[in-house]
């Protein structure tokens, strides 16, 4: 059962009701939340749960009906992240709204095959490096492994990479092996996913763990290996779905997709998906992954080799170097698709140690946006930085700007357009008013409006929507519809923020479905926008005298951003644009907007897709702005920088 206690308890109250579960026979485990703590108590003790509900200082007792206890859904609402630290300082994240991609050979065989593995898997877009050192073989005479060797081997290029180590383990005999060489992530592996020893074994050790359902295997059984590992002491289990043995022989073995949206509704541990065991088969390993993905996996372990055919074990079934980079893009353009980030190595902490790269509390990023709590400026600050900055809250896009220059925020995240609402036009300008201020990164999101109201509202009740004008502009058909009053405010969120205050049923909001929870709103229609394919693009901005201090962005640009303007005579726009053709860069984007003071003088503002072999050739852009200076009237760069997925 699960025990919320009141945030008011006491240490006595607490300890109280840790007592009396514990001559009932019960374990406990205390788990303390941002806003409530609760208890949670396994055993098979006969109490009633009105007793416990009786004991002073508990709100509330949740019985949990599943046989497996700590790993369902009951006992923890909320998706489970693991965090996995790299040798750079930056937190792995799996789980939530991210996709992480584990990349490496089925077992590792020399060193510098390993070392030339690790760096096509961290350039690819890999963030761990999986390698065994011991392999449970159906033939005793098949290479089974370097053993300590292979151990101490992999930890020396996931270090080099900055990529975490996964290795599987085989016995309780080899744990003091892993512990020598710290390894990140201990692999159970499908032969051994009901050795309940070895379960209770590596649980005591509060390491992540991967465990991987067994090829005969049922998912209630996945689930109680889990809880093995969990009551042992672990809160770090990631489940593996890799196939399962049918009467089907076409493929090694037979994906069990279908087990990925079943295991998200009963669990809330992270889900990865193995298509490399599954089908056995190079060329089909591409598509299950991809498939995985739009199945809901938090991500994939592709096995992959520079020269597949010399592998030393499941040869078949290993990537390519080509093929595997090859899936890694089609991942990045999946992923804004089904709702997730690609969580990526930081490369600009390349060669920077352990001990330099870490970042005090006091001194962690800090990122403004536009709106309230649940905002989609929010998401995306979480999204961008991986949760590594804090989202500082502003009443206006301006009062953004003005953060950042002023230095009382790193960064800021700011829209810049949608694919079906089109600029917002008010940033565009903020561009050119803050001279100081540059873009310094981009990214797209996917948006997904719900229609939001208080509880016990029915859509006949409505008679005022509020949310951003964007909004409105993304869910014209829903909202003409009904004929409904639109009231336009700072943000979606600031929005539901309003309707919840208001507490009329007259009123409901167009916002994120993540906004309802934080304001005790109810959903009463979900992805109401009139296209699915709904992304906004926002950019990161920052003061130029601050952002040169700056590692955490890309130092790979990709993306050059330049305004200008031109004279009020023929041709002298397409002579300006002349200079972009004349250095082969793609214009993705060219707005325009009227000069303050300047009637009939416009802004130019174009966004230029940098050639890749002048990703790193600050030089070639600044020839650009050279020879543009020559046609305009007025030119600034406003930023060369990365973004992800500007190919949407």
């Amino acid at each position: 059962m699960v025990i919320v206690l009141k945030q008011n308890i006491s240490d006595s109250e607490k300890e109280n009701i840790k007592e009396f579960l514990g001559e009932h026979n019960f374990k406990t485990n205390e788990i303390v939340g941002q806003e409530q703590a609760i208890i949670a108590a396994v055993g098979r003790g006969a109490v009633e749960p009105r007793d416990v509900q009786s004991l002073a200082g508990v709100e509330n007792v949740i019985p949990i009906s599943k046989p497996f206890k700590l790993a369902s859904r009951e006992f923890n609402p909320q998706n489970t992240i693991v965090e996995i630290k790299n040798s750079f300082g930056q937190k792995i994240r799996i789980g939530g709204q991210r996709l992480v991609s584990i990349a490496g050979p089925c077992l590792v065989e020399d060193e510098n095959t390993l070392m030339e593995i690790a760096k096509i898997a961290s350039n690819s877009g890999a963030c761990l490096l999986h390698g065994d050192a011991f392999k449970p073989r159906t033939s005793p005479y098949a290479f089974s492994g370097l053993g300590e060797e292979a151990l101490k081997l992999l930890k020396k290029a996931g270090n080099t990479y900055g990529l975490p180590v996964v290795s599987e383990i085989i016995s309780e005999d080899d744990i003091p092996l892993f512990e020598k060489y710290d390894i990140d992530v201990y692999q159970i592996g499908a032969r051994n996913m009901q050795n309940f020893d070895l379960l209770k074994a590596v649980g005591k050790l509060n390491k992540p763990v991967i465990l991987k359902r067994g090829y005969a295997c049922t998912i209630e059984e996945l689930l109680m290996s889990a809880e093995y590992l969990l009551s042992s002491g672990t809160d770090k289990v990631i489940l593996c779905e890799r196939g399962i043995r049918t009467f089907e022989s076409a493929t090694k073995n037979t994906l069990d997709l279908s087990a990925i949206p079943v295991l998200r509704s009963i669990t809330h541990l992270p889900i990865l998906v193995d298509p490399s065991h599954a089908v056995g088969i190079r060329d089909k390993i591409s598509p299950m992954a991809l498939a995985s993905i739009a199945s809901g996996a938090d991500g994939i372990i592709i096995e992959f080799h520079t020269n597949p055919s010399k592998a030393r074990s499941d040869a078949n079934q290993a990537l390519t170097p080509e093929m595997f980079d090859k899936l890694m893009h089609d991942v990045e353009a999946l992923a804004p698709v089904v709702g997730k980030s690609v969580v990526h190595i930081r490369k600009d902490l390349v060669k920077k140690s352990v001990e330099n790269s870490k970042v005090k509390d006091s001194e962690k990023l800090t990122c403004a946006y536009s709106g309230k709590r649940g905002a989609y400026a929010e998401q995306a600050v979480s999204r961008y930085f991986d949760e590594n900055a804090e989202a500082i809250p502003c009443s206006s896009f301006k009062e953004v700007f003005k953060t950042v220059l002023e230095g009382k925020a790193d960064y800021g995240m700011i829209p810049i357009e949608n694919s079906l609402g089109g600029s917002v036009y008010d940033n565009y300008d903020n561009l050119s008013l803050f001279e100081d201020v540059s873009i310094v990164g981009a990214m797209h999101l996917r948006i997904q409006h719900a229609l939001l109201a208080p509880k016990g509202t029915k859509i006949t009740d409505i008679k005022r929507i509020y949310s951003h004008p964007q909004g409105f502009a993304q869910c014209e058909k829903i909202i003409d519809s009904y004929n409904w009053e639109k009231i336009a405010t700072v943000s979606t969120a600031t929005g539901a923020k309003m309707v919840a205050d208001f507490d009329s049923k007259e009123n409901a909001a167009i916002a994120s479905s993540i906004t309802a929870g934080y304001y005790n709103l109810e959903i009463l229609q979900d992805d109401i926008q009139d296209d699915p394919r709904d992304y906004t693009r926002f950019v990161i901005i920052a003061a130029n005298h601050i952002s040169q201090n700056k590692t955490l962005l890309s130092k790979n640009p990709n993306m050059a951003t330049f305004m200008f303007s031109t004279e009020n005579k023929s041709g002298s726009l397409c002579e300006a644009l002349g200079v972009f053709q004349k250095y082969g860069l793609n214009l993705t984007r060219l707005e325009s907007r009227p000069i303050a003071g300047q009637p009939w003088h416009y802004w130019f503002y174009a966004d230029a897709e940098l050639k890749e072999t002048e990703h790193q050739n600050i030089e070639y852009v600044q020839k650009v702005l050279n020879e543009l200076k020559s046609v305009a009237e007025e030119i600034r760069l406003l930023g060369v920088y990365s973004e992800a997925g500007y190919n949407i």
